[in-house]
């Protein structure tokens, strides 16, 4: 493969993985949870039940390393993710609660590229999320909950919206599971941590984009991790804190079958905060500011979040 065309590969890669949430690019999946989920993210807030969740990120990217394009080159995505939660009062597996999570993604790409390197597919829908999960009650002490987590088998399925001849796609043209575990731990009733890790399988894309004069590609597998610490400023009402998330590639990405040598990763940090309106309804505020990355854009993410408990 000529030296440029493995740089696109790999940045284009790149770009899909940094747009978390249903928005991205060539190779890898359309859209990955790269900072949407952050405080208290070890359980619903208000136990069984309907719940519904609107998530509004706006990413933006001025920098490509390894990518020839225009000094210039600016990316901008908005992104939609239209959640639907349903968590069970039934015990299935070592007290765990059965549960399902359907996630619907409409995206917005916005690319300027003087080269055309950056060739978006502009809106449409997004590669549908859809996930059984496990949820286990928390675990009490004497002044409250102290560490509640949840199991979720993720899939991500080709449905969003696809060409060939366009770099940076809302969908992904390929099938991709991404389970995760997610935990909260209450270091005290006012201080907690959270995390949610994933683990990343990408299937072959038989139709790539063209520029790649490639018949299929397959993006390398990877891990990425959502992290936060919060506190409660407001009881029942206001936390504070900070929040991150970081990805890893651990397995090299193919071309028509042969391994590639560049892997992409990222790290984001900032600040965040969650207003609970009441027991079941809030809404979740998260900057990040990307660093350490390699092979891929780099920028800065901004998350809206409300979810409602249907009672």
């Amino acid at each position: 493969m000529k030296q440029w065309h493995y740089h696109l590969f790999a940045v284009c890669l790149l770009v899909a993985f940094l747009l978390p949430g249903p928005a991205a690019a060539y190779d890898q999946p359309a859209g990955l949870n790269l900072g949407f989920t952050s405080f208290l993210d070890g359980a619903p807030p208000a136990g069984p039940g309907w719940y519904f969740t609107e998530y509004v990120q706006f990413y933006t990217a001025d920098e490509f390393p390894e990518l020839p394009t225009d000094p210039d080159a600016q990316l901008d995505v908005w992104v939609s993710l239209n959640q639907i939660i349903y968590q069970s009062n039934q015990d299935v597996l070592f007290g765990g609660k059965w549960g399902l999570d359907v996630i619907v993604p409409v995206v917005y790409l916005d690319a300027d590229d003087d080269v055309g390197i950056l060739a978006d597919n502009a809106g449409g829908l997004g590669d549908i999320y859809v996930g059984p999960f496990l949820q286990w009650d928390p675990i009490m002490g004497k002044d409250g909950p102290i560490f509640m987590h949840r199991i979720e088998l993720q899939t991500i399925w080709p449905t969003g919206k696809y060409d060939d001849e366009k770099s940076l796609n809302p969908g992904s043209n390929y099938f991709s599971l991404n389970p995760y575990w997610a935990g909260t731990y209450f270091l005290t009733p006012q201080l907690s941590m959270s995390w949610r890790a994933h683990y990343l399988w990408n299937g072959e894309n038989d139709d790539p984009f063209v520029g790649f004069g490639a018949d299929d590609t397959q993006a390398g597998e990877a891990v990425h991790a959502n992290f936060a610490v919060s506190y409660e400023v407001l009881p029942k009402q206001l936390r504070l804190g900070a929040n991150g998330y970081w990805l890893k590639q651990i397995a090299s990405s193919e071309v028509n079958g042969d391994k590639q040598g560049a892997k992409e990763q990222v790290l984001a940090v900032g600040p965040g905060a969650l207003w609970s309106f009441s027991p079941h309804t809030h809404l979740f505020l998260n900057a990040y500011f990307e660093t350490d990355t390699e092979v891929r854009p780099e920028g800065e993410r901004f998350i809206l979040r409300l979810v409602h408990h249907f009672q």
